[in-house]
């Protein structure tokens, strides 16, 4: 049985082929592959647990469906494009198990495996792929037109974070709010630097939202501050045995690491590849 260019007006739900008239000319080439449209609400698969629906609306298999992964609700092979238009907060939002909320593999061939324009967040801001490391960054140089500007972060064998500026005329300096949820307390150190003159400067005591300066000589404090501080969940292993990175204890999750020491193995085997293709055909 064959049906076509079935056409249900009650409800908005169009099947077959609609009028390509109305279709811009850059989007006809689908023409001879079909137009599946739809006016209304579409539901595919069980969404009985979502508790709402949005114009598309896609749920995982139920229980009857002859689907082989019953655990996949879309898979798409290709790019996919995706263009918010600021009617919610996120243009893309998304939510997972607690194994990995987002897997993301791809050739790169585009520009990358993902890829965003704007900031990009996690864990309402921790960012879990890069919560241990702080990947360097690279931007339009500020001040040189043509040039580019990069940062790293320098290695230590802890996972710190810092706060610096200046005091005048006071003697506390207030501390990041979230610190006390984020660094251990006690591991802070502190660097003074005076301004204008020699001071005898020195740390009195400090809590978890203050560090209080006193001066000897019972002058106006003026000078320059840096603190560092550990981050309480600071599990950095230093020293460990093994060949390569792989086999830091306890794996990888979290950690990111610089290009050569991701993609050597992988060149060397492209390399011994090519090399091993070339061998055999001088050998033809």
């Amino acid at each position: 049985m064959s049906i076509r260019n079935v056409e249900i007006q009650t409800i908005g739900l169009h099947i077959g082929t609609p009028d390509h008239s109305k279709v811009k000319a850059p989007q006809r080439k689908y023409k001879k592959s079909g137009i599946l449209s739809c006016a209304g609400v579409s539901i595919f698969g069980d969404c009985g647990d979502i508790g709402g629906i949005a114009t598309v609306t896609i749920g995982t298999a139920d229980k009857t469906s002859t689907q082989e992964n019953k655990k996949l609700s879309l898979h798409v092979k290709g790019n996919t494009v995706i263009k918010g238009d600021r009617q919610t907060d996120s243009g893309l939002s998304l939510s997972g198990g607690k194994v990995q909320a987002l897997f993301i593999e791809g050739d790169t061939k585009q520009g990358g495996t993902f890829r965003a324009t704007g900031e990009v967040f996690s864990n309402n801001g921790a960012h879990l792929l890069s919560n241990k490391k702080n990947l360097p960054f690279d931007m339009p140089h500020p001040s040189k037109k043509g040039w580019r500007l990069r940062h790293v972060c320098i290695e230590g064998p802890e996972i710190g974070v810092y706060c610096r500026g200046r005091v005048e005329n006071k003697n506390v300096i207030e501390l990041p709010s979230y610190w006390k949820d984020l660094v251990n307390i006690d591991s802070l150190s502190v660097q003074l630097t005076p301004i204008g003159s020699l001071q005898n400067i020195f740390i009195e005591k400090w809590d978890e939202t203050f560090v209080y300066l006193k001066n000897k000589d019972d002058l106006p404090i003026n000078c320059f501050y840096h603190i560092i501080a550990q981050r309480k969940d600071d599990d950095l292993i230093v020293e460990y045995e093994g060949e390569s990175y792989e086999d830091y204890p306890g794996g990888n999750e979290g950690y990111s690491f610089n290009w050569e020491s991701s993609n050597i193995e992988r060149l060397i085997k492209e390399a011994t590849h090519e090399k091993l293709k070339e061998m055999k055909d001088t050998l033809k």
